[in-house]
């Protein structure tokens, strides 16, 4: 590969992070803390690529330039589907082949008094799990479907540490009032009630808590898809 080559493919990689990190792109690859990190990072490789461009063009003056391979240009092309392919958040399709990550909770703040009170997925699971917390409250809690093979509704939010290959699904039963048409992938906003019931992961016997459902209601995918509750 060539240093014009090179030059090219820093330069879109530096662009492409630049337009990950000045969007919400960059959520679709790694949690909200690290954008100042995704823009350093584009600003470094266009830096480095006009410095490799102005060096290759002064020393080919220096000593009367010859041709390179172009083929080596095909090697821009992958970086270019990256720029305009955005992956789609994991969804049902992980959650469903992936056992809960959730853990007993180190410690959690106290309810609001609010009523319904708004909880992440892995606020809801935690508490439900291992506390007493939830009894007689009402909840609201947002997140994507899932299905089992059996057909098992859940309701899910892919938790994550540092970025998207390192993320876990913490997962709710849901019963109740459900939607008569449930369909995987789909983010649905729950209002219900703490269930006194548990159940284990078939993939990993981790404990997923139940909540039961008195209303739902489909919403758009949020711009930040996964939770990073526990990095709180």
């Amino acid at each position: 590969m060539n240093r014009q080559a090179q030059a090219a493919v820093m330069f879109l990689l530096g662009g492409a992070l630049l337009h990950a990190g000045t969007t919400d792109l960059y959520l679709r690859y790694v949690k909200s803390g690290l954008r100042p990190l995704v823009l350093a990072a584009g600003v470094v490789l266009i830096a480095a690529a006009l410095a490799t461009v102005w060096y290759e063009r002064k020393r080919a003056a220096g000593r009367g330039g010859h041709p390179e391979p172009r083929v080596a240009w095909l090697l821009v092309l992958p970086v270019l589907a990256l720029i305009l392919i955005a992956p789609p958040a994991l969804g049902s399709y992980s959650a469903v082949r992936t056992g809960t990550a959730l853990q007993p909770p180190y410690g959690l703040d106290p309810l609001p008094a609010t009523n319904p009170v708004r909880l992440s997925v892995v606020d809801y699971a935690s508490r439900a799990a291992y506390t007493h917390s939830l009894r007689g409250r009402t909840v609201r809690v947002t997140g994507f479907l899932a299905l089992d093979a059996h057909g098992t509704p859940y309701l899910v939010r892919m938790a994550l540490n540092c970025c998207a290959a390192d993320a876990q699904p913490v997962k709710i039963g849901l019963t109740g009032q459900l939607p008569p048409v449930l369909r995987p992938d789909a983010w649905m906003e729950v209002t219900g009630v703490y269930a006194p019931r548990v159940t284990r992961d078939p993939v990993n016997n981790g404990v997923i808590p139940y909540l039961r459902v008195t209303s739902a209601r489909p919403v758009a995918t949020p711009a930040d898809p996964y939770d990073e509750t526990w990095n709180k």
